[in-house]
C-alpha cells in the first residue's frame, strides 16, 4: 500500500514554536496574583520530628502562609500511597519535604525556609538492600501493607523493610535445573541513575473559593496526575481541572505528582495561586531515579548449548517510599520480560522491591528492563563462554522461532529474533579480525507497546480545516506529529490543515498518559474510530465529494464547526499479542593502562510494523542508544550515608557529543503492529540492551566477565589488576 503522508519525513508539528522560544512551559506560567512556593528539606536520612517552629518564618514580609505536614497530613502516589506530602511525624530521606512556604517572591520564600526551625530526633539508618534485610535492620515503615493501594502477594516472605514482593513462573524451574547438563550462577548489580531530564519539575496551581482547582504540572499523565492528586486531597476527581503542558524531557521521571500537591496544599491556605519551580539540586537530592538492582541469575543449559531453564532473583532499592511505582503490583514490569527472547521450557523470577533511608526510586525507560536485561544477557555471554561457543551463535540456537511461546507463556505473530540477531551481528563486522583489546558485543530485546483507554476530540472547520483535542502531553517523542500523519493520510488530506492541541482533563473521557510505548497504539486507533465517525458524516452529507466540498456541506447543515467525540477501551495487551524485537552490537576499545573504555560503534537492529514518522523514530532509536551508553559507561548517582554525591550536572555525568560513537541503525519490516497502519512500538526498544551490548563487548575485549556497571575507568582497571 503506497502512503501519501504515513512514513514520511514530517515536519515536527510544535517544531517552530520549539526552536523560536514561543513555547511555554510550566515554569514560564505565572497566573495573575501568583505567588511563590518554596520547599524546606529534611538533612538527616531517618528522624523523628520533634517539633517545627514556624514563627519568624511567618513574619517575613510578603509571606502568605507557612505549613507543615501535622497541619495538613496527605498522602500522595501513583498507586501506594505511602509518601506524605509533607512530613507528618518523621522523615525517611535526606531532601524530603518537611514544610513549605508561599510568598511574593522567590527570595522571601528562600528567606522564610531559613528561619523555620526544626528539631529532630536522629533514628537509625540503612543505606543499602543487605542492611535494610537484616533481620535488626532499622525500620522505615512500620507496616507498609497498610498503606492505601499496597500489593501484598499471596507469598510474601517476611522480610523487614519490604515494600512489595513479586513472582512470575512458567513451568517447572526446579525440575529443569536438575536435569541440565551444567548449571551456572552468577550475580550481577545495577546502579541508580537519575533521568537528566532538561526541564526541572515545575508546576502552578490555583484553588478556587468553590474548591474547584486548576492545575499546570510539567506532567506526561494529566489524568492520571488528576486523580492522584484527589485521592491524595480527599476530593471529587471532577473538582480538579489540569491542563496538559509541553513536557521537557521525560524518560519515566515526569509521570510523579512531585510538588504539585505541595502547591495545592498552599494555594488552597492562600487563595492565591502558587508556583513551585524545582532546581536541578532538588532534582538530584529528591526526584525518582532508576532503582538500582543486584541480581542473581541461575542457567541450565545442555552440553550442545541449549537453555532448559532459568530462574532470576532479584532484589531492587526502593529507596524511602513506593509511591513513584505507578504498576498495580508496585513492582518493575521489566522482571516479567527476564528470558522472554529465548527458547526454553521454565522461567522462574522473583523481585523484591526493599526500603532504604535513600530518595525514592521510581520508573525510568523502561522499569526494570535495562537492569534485567544487563544480568540475563551478561548470564548468556559468561555461558557460552563456559560452553566455548561464540556468543551470537549460542543466542542464535536458542532464540524464539516463528510459531514458539516464550518462557512467560506469550505466543507472538511474527518473530524477527533472528532476523534482528543476524543483522546486528552482521553490521557490527562480528567476525572481522581485530586488534588486542578491542571487542565486540551483543544483545537482545523484545518489547510490544501496552494499550489502556483513550480518548480525543476531532474538530471539523468549514474551510475543511481540523483540529485534534488530545488527553496527553508530548514529552518529545513526537506524537501530536504522528496523530497529524495518521488524519492526513486517512482523510487525504494535507497535515499543514491539521492542528493538535492538548485538552484540559474535564474536556476529555480520560487516558492513561505516555508510559508503556503506548501512545502511537492507544492514542491513534482511538483517532482512527474518529476519523472513522467523521468520514460517515461526510459521505451522509455530500456522498463522495472532494473533501473540502464535503467538508463545508457538512458544517453549514450542522450550523458551524463538527465535533466527533471519541472514547475508546482500549485493551491493555494487544489482541492478538504483538512484540518487536531488537539486537544491538556494539564494538569497544579499552585502555589497559587506564581501564577507559571508548564506544567506537553501535548497530541497533529492530523489526519494525509501519513506522509512522521515519524521523520521530530514529530519534527514539538513538536517544534510546545514548541513554544505554551512559548507564553502561558513566552514569551513576552515587548515595554516601544517605545523601546524594553529585548535585549538579557538572558532577553527575551523563555521555556528551564527543562520546557518541559511529551509530548505526537496521531495520526489518515484519509488517505487524497493533497501532494505526499496523504501526509497533520504538519508544523503549533502544534504551534497555544497549548498556548489555557494550558490557558484553568489554567482556569480549578484556576477557573477564563484567557484574557491574557503570564501566568506568576506574572499575575496568581494577577488573583487569585483579581488584
Amino acid at each position: 500500500m503506497t502512503m501519501r503522508v504515513v512514513g514520511k519525513r514530517t515536519p515536527r508539528i510544535e517544531g517552530p514554536d520549539k526552536t523560536s522560544g514561543r513555547l511555554r512551559y510550566a515554569a514560564d506560567l505565572a497566573p495573575e496574583g501568583c505567588l511563590w512556593g518554596k520547599v524546606l528539606r529534611s538533612p538527616h536520612p531517618h528522624a523523628r520530628i520533634i517539633r517545627i517552629d514556624t514563627a519568624a518564618a511567618e513574619r517575613v514580609p510578603g509571606v502568605h502562609a507557612v505549613l507543615t505536614g501535622a497541619q495538613h497530613p496527605h498522602w500522595i502516589g501513583r498507586i501506594m500511597r505511602d509518601l506524605p506530602v509533607l512530613a507528618v511525624d518523621k522523615v525517611r530521606f535526606i531532601g524530603e519535604r518537611v514544610a513549605a512556604v508561599a510568598a511574593d517572591s522567590a527570595d522571601a520564600a528562600n528567606e522564610a525556609l531559613t528561619l523555620i526551625e526544626v528539631e529532630y530526633e536522629e533514628l537509625p539508618a540503612v543505606f543499602d538492600v543487605p542492611e535494610a534485610l537484616a533481620p535488626d535492620a532499622p525500620t522505615v515503615h512500620d507496616d507498609p501493607t497498610q498503606y492505601a493501594g499496597a500489593f501484598v502477594h499471596p507469598e510474601r516472605p517476611d522480610l523487614p523493610n519490604l515494600c512489595s514482593y513479586g513472582h512470575w513462573t512458567h513451568g517447572d524451574i526446579e525440575a529443569e535445573l536438575a536435569g541440565s547438563h551444567r548449571v551456572f550462577e552468577n550475580t550481577f548489580v545495577t546502579q541508580k541513575e537519575h533521568h537528566v531530564y532538561m526541564e526541572t519539575h515545575a508546576c502552578a496551581v490555583s484553588v478556587h473559593p468553590d474548591g474547584t482547582a486548576d492545575v499546570w504540572a510539567s506532567n506526561k499523565s494529566p489524568h492520571m496526575l488528576r486523580g492522584q492528586l484527589a485521592a491524595a486531597m480527599g476530593v471529587d476527581v471532577p473538582t480538579i481541572r489540569v491542563h496538559p503542558m509541553p513536557v521537557g524531557g521525560d524518560f519515566g521521571g515526569k509521570g510523579s505528582p512531585m510538588d504539585t500537591p505541595v502547591a495545592y496544599l498552599l494555594s488552597q491556605a492562600t487563595g492565591h495561586p502558587v508556583k513551585i519551580v524545582m532546581s536541578y539540586q532538588e532534582e538530584l537530592l529528591a526526584a525518582n531515579t532508576r532503582h538500582p538492582g543486584t541480581i542473581t541469575v541461575r542457567t541450565g543449559v545442555t552440553n550442545d548449548g541449549h537453555v532448559t531453564g532459568m530462574q532470576v532473583e532479584a532484589y531492587f532499592d526502593s529507596g524511602a517510599y513506593g509511591a513513584f511505582k505507578p504498576a498495580p503490583n508496585v513492582n518493575l514490569h521489566g522482571l516479567e520480560q527476564a528470558g522472554s527472547c529465548y527458547r526454553f521450557t521454565a522461567l522462574d523470577v522473583t523481585s523484591h522491591i526493599v526500603y532504604t533511608n535513600t530518595l525514592p526510586s521510581g520508573h525510568m525507560r523502561s522499569p526494570g528492563g535495562p537492569q534485567v536485561n544487563f544480568a540475563v544477557e551478561s548470564q548468556l555471554n559468561i555461558v557460552a563462554g563456559e560452553l566455548g561457543m561464540d556468543a551470537a551463535e549460542f543466542r542464535r540456537r536458542n532464540l524464539l522461532r516463528p510459531g514458539d511461546t516464550s518462557p512467560n507463556g506469550e505466543q507472538w505473530g511474527a518473530i524477527k529474533a533472528v532476523e534482528a540477531l543476524d543483522a546486528a551481528v552482521e553490521a557490527i563486522g562480528w567476525n572481522a579480525p581485530r586488534a588486542p583489546f578491542v571487542g565486540r558485543g551483543v544483545s537482545l530485546y523484545e518489547r510490544g507497546p501496552i494499550g489502556g483507554d483513550s480518548s480525543c476530540r476531532l474538530v471539523l472547520h468549514p474551510d475543511a480545516s481540523l483540529t485534534l483535542y488530545v488527553p496527553i502531553a508530548d514529552p518529545g517523542q513526537g506524537a501530536y506529529t504522528a496523530m497529524q500523519q495518521v488524519i492526513a493520510e486517512e482523510l487525504g488530506i494535507e497535515p499543514e490543515t491539521i492542528n493538535v492541541l492538548p485538552a484540559p482533563t474535564d474536556e476529555l473521557t480520560f487516558d492513561f498518559g505516555v508510559s508503556g510505548s503506548r501512545t502511537t497504539f492507544a492514542l491513534g486507533v482511538t483517532v482512527q474510530e474518529s476519523i472513522n465517525t467523521l468520514r460517515a458524516q461526510l459521505r451522509e452529507a455530500a456522498g463522495h465529494a472532494p473533501f473540502a466540498e464535503a467538508a463545508a456541506e457538512l458544517c453549514r447543515a450542522s450550523g458551524g464547526d463538527v465535533s466527533v467525540n471519541t472514547y475508546k477501551k482500549v485493551p491493555l495487551f494487544p489482541d492478538p499479542p504483538t512484540t518487536e524485537f531488537t539486537a544491538q552490537a556494539a564494538e569497544v576499545a579499552v585502555d589497559p593502562e587506564t581501564g577507559n573504555v571508548t564506544v567506537r560503534r553501535l548497530v541497533s537492529a529492530h523489526d519494525v510494523g509501519t513506522i509512522i514518522n521515519p524521523e520521530g523514530h530514529r530519534g527514539q532509536i538513538l536517544g534510546g542508544a545514548i541513554q544505554g551508553l551512559g548507564m553502561a559507561t558513566v552514569e551513576e548517582h552515587i548515595i554516601e550515608d544517605g545523601r546524594p554525591v553529585a548535585l549538579n550536572l557538572a558532577d553527575y555525568k551523563i555521555p556528551n557529543i564527543a562520546d557518541i560513537p559511529a551509530f548505526e541503525t537496521v531495520l526489518i519490516p515484519s509488517g505487524e503492529g497493533p497501532g494505526p497502519f499496523n504501526a509497533g512500538a520504538i519508544a523503549e526498544s533502544a534504551n534497555v540492551p544497549t548498556a548489555s551490548a557494550i558490557a558484553n563487548a568489554v567482556h569480549d575485549a578484556i576477557g573477564i566477565p563484567v557484574h557491574s556497571l557503570p564501566l568506568t575507568a576506574e572499575r575496568v582497571y581494577n577488573m583487569l589488576h585483579g581488584a
